[in-house]
């Protein structure tokens, strides 16, 4: 099964690093948690992040501090700046020392959630394999076709729709809307009926899914063996 992505957060406010981690946690990421810039080095020294998730104003180094510095030591990983303060000469000091995108408090943890994975998908292209195995299932997303050893499964137009949208984006979260509007004639409730349908014909128990996962808040994901 694909791992999934590692997300570092780093703040100094005790409160904001937990709901982080423990939203980010439930929407179905490796979370890994610093109170400070010092204590993020050490971490950066023995483990591998996909995103960092930086607060700005911190007592000492401070996120742009700290942002700056693994930019010049050639440290690439995307990051997502979090601080009070919301103008626009902020976000544009921030952009200027590599940042990829910048989040004002207070924020929705939906809508971080969102910016999240729109960075993953743009800084971690990887080719849609040519077939996804689920518990016995093969789906071959570019020739729309799921297979049960020789036997075909049928899909309705929609099932197809909504799995191969999911199988682009493996591993990731979907939308409801943006599932719907890959979907000619669907809606977002049309999408909770189709997934629990498809659950139907994919998941070894579609009462407790596997492959076809809720993210609470957002839409959907899907999960290859």
């Amino acid at each position: 099964m694909k791992e999934a992505p590692h997300i570092l957060v780093v703040d100094d406010d005790d409160r904001i690093r937990t709901l982080l981690k423990q939203y980010l946690t439930s929407q179905g990421y490796r979370v890994t948690a610093a109170a400070h810039a010092a204590s993020a080095r050490k971490l950066l020294t023995t483990l591998d992040f996909d995103l960092a998730i930086l607060d700005i104003m911190m007592p000492g180094e401070t996120g742009l501090d700290l942002l700056e510095s693994l930019r010049r030591k050639g440290v690439n990983s995307p990051v997502l700046l979090l601080t009070a303060r919301g103008n626009t000469s902020d976000r544009i000091e921030g952009l200027k020392r590599g940042a990829d995108d910048y989040l004002a408090k207070p924020f929705e943890p939906e809508e971080l959630s969102l910016r999240v994975a729109a960075i993953l998908r743009r800084t971690h292209v990887e080719e849609t394999p040519e077939e996804i195995e689920m518990s016995g299932l093969v789906f071959n997303p570019k020739r729309g076709e799921l297979f049960e050893g020789d036997k075909r499964v049928r899909l309705t137009e929609a099932e197809l729709q909504l799995l191969s949208s999911l199988a682009f984006r493996a591993g990731e979260p979907v939308s409801r809307e943006e599932l719907a509007s890959n979907s000619p004639g669907s809606t977002e409730r049309s999408i909770d009926v189709q997934v629990t349908r498809l659950r139907r014909k994919i998941e070894p128990d579609p009462k407790q899914p596997i492959h076809i996962q809720t993210v609470r808040g957002i839409g959907y994901r899907l999960m290859p063996d």
